[in-house]
């Protein structure tokens, strides 16, 4: 048998620190990959068309992602694929879609965490993120809650002179636009969205420009939770690129806007007359407020359909 002799090599203090010491600067030296967040069209996340993002800084002013600039072309495809989704959506049981805002809700739990970590990543206090992603998850379940209830609150049989029965019912309005606001980035958001799609539209909606984090992580959710392809899309990049594509696309039937600037809200209404879009705006001082969760909202992207049916004298 061999004898094998192991032998320790001493290292001085000195040695160590070195050692160290040039991790350290690797560390420093590192190049930090960001993740490029892609859009969300026709249930798939394509990246942009452009080929352009912009660099997004946490509320320290550190890079931390890379956020598609989405083009006229993203538009117009997101546009396309809320077209194809829009009937089948409204055709679909006021149950089942009242399942998948529930379902959604369900998924926004599971993920909690993350949300509120992205919502301190931009600004947001762990108290105020933890409100506000909590609040967003109750907002979905009120919202689901309503889907088999609004017909029978804004419905009605009307009195009439003549031998007939005359009927008011509500319609979806087809495919809305949604510009969300840029500070409730997650609340704010849902609070628009949950009463466009659960009375049967499809949407095209922008996400905030300075804090989006929160929108293309929710595309994520929606992804995973039944949501039919085409009947939400969202885009992202600089709100005054894709302002007047939004109010002037002819197959556009409603714009909601949900940000404060005046002027914005005029350019929209000024391009909206090209189609008679219907503009609605929906931006309270508090996204917290009970006026957030008003069936009434669901409403405003709601045609009256009245229809007569004669009865014998």
């Amino acid at each position: 048998m061999t004898d094998k002799t192991i032998k320790f090599e001493k290292r001085s203090a000195s040695d160590e620190s070195k050692a160290i010491e040039g991790v350290e600067q690797a560390k420093s030296s590192r190049l930090n990959v960001l993740k490029t967040y892609k859009i969300y069209i026709d249930g798939k996340f394509p990246r942009s068309e452009s080929g352009r993002y912009y660099t997004l800084e946490s509320a320290k002013g550190k890079a931390i992602a890379n956020v598609s600039l989405c083009s006229r072309k993203d538009f117009r495809d997101a546009v396309t694929a809320a077209r194809a989704a829009q009937l089948k959506w409204a055709s679909a049981t006021a149950y089942n879609r009242g399942q998948i805002l529930y379902r959604i809700a369900e998924m926004l739990e599971a993920r909690r965490t993350q949300f509120i970590e992205e919502l301190v990543l931009q600004g947001s206090t762990s108290e105020a993120a933890q409100a506000e992603v909590e609040t967003s998850i109750d907002r979905l379940v009120y919202f689901a809650g309503w889907s088999d209830k609004y017909q029978q609150i804004f419905s009605s049989v009307n009195p009439v002179a003549s031998s007939h029965f005359n009927f008011s019912i509500l319609e979806p309005t087809g495919v809305v636009g949604l510009l969300a606001p840029e500070e409730n980035s997650l609340l704010g958001l849902i609070s628009a969205l949950a009463p466009i799609i659960v009375g049967g539209n499809s949407c095209v909606l922008l996400a905030s420009g300075s804090k989006p984090l929160c929108s293309v992580s929710f595309a994520e959710v929606l992804n995973s939770s039944d949501v039919p392809a085409g009947v939400v899309n969202i885009l992202t990049g600089y709100r005054k690129e894709l302002l007047s594509h939004f109010s002037s696309h002819m197959d556009v039937n409603a714009v909601v806007y949900a940000g404060d600037s005046d002027d914005e809200f005029k350019t929209i209404q000024q391009n909206a007359v090209s189609n008679l879009k219907r503009i609605i705006r929906f931006s309270p001082k508090n996204w917290y407020s009970p006026e957030c969760e008003s069936p009434y909202r669901i409403l405003d992207c709601q045609e009256t359909k009245t229809t007569w049916h004669p009865i014998g004298n």
